[in-house]
């Protein structure tokens, strides 16, 4: 649906909250006032501007840094967490580290979402006072890059040794364990086409190499 408030500042006091896999929710903070938001925002860009570009702190320290200080904020009525990976991903981008072009970091971050809330909250416990501290946020989100990074390097072995769709398809599924999903093969081949991953599965469940499971959008595949 339209949202008329697509991209402007949030017009009442929003919370930080986390929903959990059993379906409970709790929050974890609250930020900050709706007339506070604007000259927050121009802060937190101008002191990682001037951190970063004057050389003061390393990127990799500066942007976990940022989205801190940017979820603590919450500027929106909603979408501030997708907007945060968005962010995460451009300030990469900037600073030279490009794997989120190869690999979902969004996807990282959704799979691990119990690691994403604990860091977040203790992180964000005296945000308000001098005795605040990131450290917890950051090292989770350097843990999640650095998985990211080892996705990346698996998917890059695949290509030094790649050949036909199919041994490409087969080497990866070969290289995990557990079950997988199409979409799974599509992150860990992303060169090959969808057209081509469609048959690769299709031969590979004919042959019995691998099993079908599940239907419609639940549908998953194990190894024999």
């Amino acid at each position: 649906q339209f949202n008329a408030r697509g991209g402007q500042l949030k017009s009442v006091q929003n919370y930080i909250s986390a929903t959990y896999p059993d379906g409970r929710t709790e929050v974890l903070f609250t930020p900050l006032a709706a007339y506070e938001t604007a000259e927050a925002l121009d802060q937190i860009c101008v002191e990682y501007n001037r951190a970063v570009g004057n050389g003061e702190v390393e990127p990799l320290l500066a942007i976990p840094i940022f989205i801190n200080d940017f979820l603590c904020i919450h500027p929106f009525n909603d979408g501030n967490g997708r907007m945060s990976r968005l962010l995460t991903t451009l300030l990469l981008y900037r600073s030279g580290f490009m794997v989120g072009k190869y690999v979902s970091l969004e996807a990282k971050i959704a799979a691990n979402k119990d690691m994403y809330y604990a860091a977040l909250r203790e992180s964000s416990d005296a945000w308000y006072g001098e005795s605040s501290c990131p450290t917890a946020f950051i090292r989770y989100w350097l843990q999640m890059l650095l998985v990211a990074y080892h996705d990346f390097e698996d998917r890059s072995a695949l290509l030094v040794n790649s050949g036909s769709a199919m041994n490409q398809v087969q080497a990866a599924i070969d290289r995990h364990l557990g079950a997988f999903t199409k979409q799974d093969i599509r992150e860990w081949c992303p060169n090959i086409s969808d057209s081509a991953i469609e048959g690769a599965v299709r031969t590979l469940v004919k042959k019995g190499s691998i099993q079908r499971k599940g239907g419609g959008r639940s549908t998953y595949y194990v190894k024999l």
